[in-house]
């Protein structure tokens, strides 16, 4: 099966979410979230991404997370990431209670495509506090793939992480988790990078947006928002409708993508010096905001 394959499998199957330009929606992916051990890349963004979804959850938007949510590849449980990001995971679960969250699995959290294995480790967990199980994520789901369809205008988006048009990292994502919990995370330590991840591969990197953008415009332009590559992309209208939130994990920042009141924006949260010396975390704005309808196609 050829990435035009899996990304058609993947939109053909996706869950159908209806919306309107009353609704407020935030993207992240590639959060990479670990055990904040020095293989934990996440870890030194967590301050920023708890205050980033701390203000979305405040003002109402529904947060999708496109991917590579949890670094399943580096550790071997889950368990131990709760137990590192336990503020993060109980922010979460606020967002789940009020039907606020839309989870989609990448390559690094491949093995959440088992309804099972999320039942087993992601609905209750053990409190050592109270001594007792505790509800953590009561009927979860993850999907492969979301399309978000207009209430009045029709016009689709497209969500999914990204690795449906890189081979080694769909079909072959047990080997390369293996290569990465056995070899690569130790030799983190001395600054070598995973050469099994487009982030960190560029020639691989221009590769998986090829295919993308290439599925895009087979597909009447289908305005498309993934990860997987960490780049942050924002076309103009009239351009291939590639959109790319970026990830969690950039050094000292983490990027994303807002739709509010009908536009699309990309922005960056990031640690700021006021002018009185102290540190704040702030938002940037980096492309838009752009009407939603200007990507649309007849």
């Amino acid at each position: 099966m050829n990435s035009r394959q899996r990304l058609d499998r993947a939109y053909k199957n996706a869950k159908v979410i209806h919306f309107s330009n009353a609704d407020k929606m935030v993207f992240f992916s590639d959060c990479h979230r670990g055990d904040k051990s020095f293989a934990d890349d996440f870890a030194r963004n967590e301050n920023i991404y708890f205050h980033a979804l701390t203000h979305y959850y405040k003002e109402g938007f529904t947060y999708y997370e496109l991917g590579d949510g949890d670094e399943l590849w580096e550790n071997s449980s889950f368990e131990s990431i709760l137990r590192a990001h336990k503020n993060v995971y109980h922010l979460l679960q606020k967002f789940h209670l009020e039907n606020r969250l839309h989870l989609i699995w990448g390559n690094h959290d491949m093995v959440y495509r088992d309804h099972k294995y999320i039942q087993k480790h992601l609905t209750t967990y053990f409190d050592p506090k109270d001594d007792r199980e505790e509800i953590l994520f009561n009927d979860l789901k993850y999907h492969e793939a979301i399309v978000l369809k207009h209430c009045d205008t029709l016009q689709e988006l497209f969500l999914c992480h990204g690795h449906q048009a890189d081979w080694m990292n769909y079909h072959g994502w047990r080997f390369n988790r293996f290569l990465v919990r056995v070899l690569w995370k130790p030799l983190q330590i001395f600054g070598i990078s995973d050469p099994t991840s487009p982030a960190k591969n560029y020639k691989e990197l221009i590769k998986v947006e090829r295919r993308l953008k290439k599925w895009i415009t087979d597909n009447k332009n289908l305005m498309t928002i993934v990860g997987h590559t960490h780049r942050p992309r924002f076309p103009e209208p009239g351009d291939i409708a590639f959109f790319n939130d970026g990830s969690c994990v950039h050094p000292r920042s983490i990027t994303g993508i807002e739709i509010e009141n009908g536009a699309i924006s990309l922005i960056k949260w990031h640690i700021d010096t006021h002018s009185d010396g102290t540190l704040r975390v702030s938002r940037v704005l980096l492309e838009g905001p752009q009407q939603l309808i200007a990507y649309k196609t007849t």
